[in-house]
Order: structure tokens, then C-alpha cells, then sequence
């Protein structure tokens, strides 16, 4: 049997035409967890006039959004429902021998780089990684491309360049060269929230321990958000540069008697001790609680687990922190401890990871 390995952001591709998105870095043994993105016309249509997306090869596919792919696989497609031990439940995924195709960020990359661009959007992106190449160590091996660029739906007037890059390490040597690319104001990349509030603001906010403001200084701080003028399209591109772990970084065996249970909701205060893993999608912050605010009052809470895209990043080793979420107890072999974590699905509003 073929063992597949997976890790966030990769693309599995189910025969029917669904597109997911793996999610985070903790799978069943030849699973993996996902979002669901896309789905093909001959199975999902969509009133929303965001959903539409038309692929090079003139194939339609409609985005789901909110709990809208969730919906879909539970009601249409329960077979890409997993077990999932560790939280006793099935959640969304897909299995190795259920996949048409599995498409890999950093192989796109490396595919798209062997060839001529074919437009101008291409161009860009090569553009991109030229300028950091020649600005740093960093090497195109070191990124990926996500978003509508992996799947060839994107579009020359609308779209973005979406950017994986791989590594604590080299996002660590990202973060610091695209520093000094903002600090030069003649430089063609900007820090995207140095723009004007109007082109930055969300249109829906639904936090409501979170401001608009206090996201918008947060997402200026992360410095992985960018902009580049391109004068063939006669437009401003945003860029991303979405943290992903590197092989090394990730652990290849989950434990065999590896549990989590939910005790209830919390608030607390604490100290960040390591922020090293804070940058990745369902990564932790190993802390220090100091005092919880609500919820039941358990102690040996040693890490804040965070799924949510806008708190990753937001603090560093040594800030104090005031968050809510779910409070949860891990089992593993040899250890038990408490854990706060963040994540999408009820009171998902509620949920805050922010300096005090």
C-alpha cells in the first residue's frame, strides 16, 4: 500500500472534483484532516457571485464559504469523513486510497520555475522570487504557491500571489529581509497594512474580544503580508507568504495513545515561554498560566494550540497574553497536561490570543 504524506496546504483532489486544503499537521495513519475549498460544477453550484472559478483548461469549480464544504461532505459526501482517534469523533478528510490527485505547493512551484511565464501574473511571481534571491539566502526550494495559482484559477485582473514558505528557519529569514524591504520606502514591496485603512479594513468582523484595530497592528507586525505594483497589469498585487513546517519540523508518529478531551471553556492570563511554533497553522505556544479568569480552575496548562489564521503570530517569548478558548485535557503515553485551544466551530467568536 502506498503511504502518502501530508502537510498544511497541501491540495488532495477527490475523483468527484472536490479540492481540499490539509489542515495543519496531525492525521490518521494514511488520512489526512482537511477544509474543503472547491467543488466541481458537476456536483456544487453556488448563487454566490465570489464562487465561480474557472480553471485554465475552461473547467468550473465553485468556492465553498463559512461552514459551507463542512455542510456539503457531511450532507453529499460522508465517505471523506475520517476517524479520528484522538478526539473520538470523524472530522473531514480524506484517505490515501480515496485520492485522484494530490497536489504539492512546493512541486507547482518548482514546475512553474522550469518554464517561460505564460502571462503576466506568472511573470510577477517569478519577479518575487528573483528580488528575494538576490536580496538573501533563500531559494525557491524554500517556497511554494497556494491559492488559485496552485489550481490555475486565477485570473490576470483579480488575483493574488500566494506564497508558501517552508521552515521555521527560512521564515525566520523571511521575515528579517522583508523587514528591511519596508523600511526602505523607494522598494518595490511594501508591508500590505502600511496601507490605506480602507484597502485593509475587513468588510465582516465577527471577533468580539478583537478589534478591527488591534488586528490590523498585528497583521502589520507579522510583516508576511505584502504589496507589489506591477505596471504591465496597471495594478497593486497583494502577496502572502503563508508559514508552512518544513519535514524536519514535523514529527512523523503521532503517539498511539494520544487523547484529547474537552473539559469546558476558559479565560486566562499567562506568560509566553516559547513562541518558536506560533507561526504555523495549529502550532503552540508553550506558556504559563498565571491566572484563569473563567472556566474551571485546572492547573498545568503548558501550551495555547491555535487553528485560527488571525492569531497566529501575534506573540512573541516573553509577552504577557490574555486568552479564551477551549480548554482541553491530553493524554499521551507517558505524560497528562491541559491545553487552550483555539479553533473554528462554536463560540468561535469568543476566542481571543492577544498581548496584555
Amino acid at each position: 500500500m502506498t503511504l502518502f504524506k501530508f502537510r498544511d496546504r497541501d491540495a488532495p483532489i477527490s475523483p468527484e472534483g472536490i479540492i481540499f486544503r490539509v489542515y495543519g499537521y496531525n492525521h490518521p495513519n494514511n488520512a489526512c484532516l482537511c477544509d474543503v475549498e472547491y467543488a466541481h460544477s458537476s456536483i456544487y453550484k453556488s448563487n454566490d457571485p465570489r464562487a465561480p472559478r474557472i480553471s485554465k483548461n475552461g473547467q468550473i469549480y465553485f468556492k465553498f464559504y463559512a461552514d459551507g464544504g463542512l455542510n456539503f461532505v457531511k450532507e453529499k459526501c460522508p465517505k471523506y469523513l475520517v476517524e479520528y482517534k484522538p478526539l473520538n469523533s470523524k472530522m473531514v478528510g480524506i484517505k490515501g486510497n480515496q485520492l485522484a490527485e494530490l497536489r504539492k505547493p512546493d512541486k507547482k512551484l518548482q514546475q512553474i520555475m522550469k518554464y517561460d511565464p505564460p502571462d503576466e501574473l506568472i511573470e510577477l511571481l517569478l519577479k518575487i522570487i528573483e528580488i528575494i534571491e538576490d536580496h538573501s539566502t533563500l531559494r525557491y526550494k524554500n517556497f511554494g504557491v497556494f491559492g488559485s495559482i496552485l489550481h490555475d484559477f486565477y485570473h490576470l485582473k483579480y488575483s493574488d500571489v500566494d506564497l508558501i514558505i517552508y521552515g521555521k528557519k527560512y521564515l525566520k529569514k523571511l521575515r528579517e529581509i522583508l523587514q528591511d524591504f519596508y523600511s526602505d520606502s523607494s522598494f518595490s514591496i511594501k508591508n500590505e497594512f502600511d496601507g490605506p485603512p480602507a484597502e485593509i479594513t475587513p468588510r465582516h468582523w465577527y471577533f468580539k474580544n478583537y478589534s478591527i484595530q488591534e488586528y490590523l497592528k498585528y497583521q502589520r507586525e507579522k510583516l508576511i503580508y505584502a504589496t507589489i505594483k506591477s505596471r504591465i497589469m496597471s495594478r497593486t498585487v497583494k502577496i502572502e507568504f503563508e508559514p508552512v513546517k518544513s519535514w524536519r519540523n514535523i514529527s512523523s508518529r503521532l503517539d498511539p495513545n494520544f487523547e484529547i478531551e474537552n473539559i469546558g471553556w476558559t479565560r486566562a492570563t499567562g506568560i509566553v515561554l516559547d513562541d518558536s511554533d506560533g507561526f504555523f497553522i495549529g502550532g503552540t505556544y508553550k506558556v504559563e498560566i498565571d491566572k484563569i479568569l473563567s472556566g474551571p480552575q485546572v492547573k498545568d496548562i503548558t501550551q495555547v494550540v491555535n487553528y485560527i489564521e488571525e492569531y497566529r503570530g501575534n506573540l512573541k517569548t516573553g509577552e504577557k497574553f490574555i486568552t479564551e478558548g477551549n480548554l482541553e485535557k491530553v493524554r499521551t503515553s507517558n505524560n497528562e497536561y491541559y491545553q487552550i485551544t483555539l479553533t473554528y466551530g462554536k463560540n468561535y467568536d469568543h476566542q481571543v490570543l492577544k498581548r496584555i
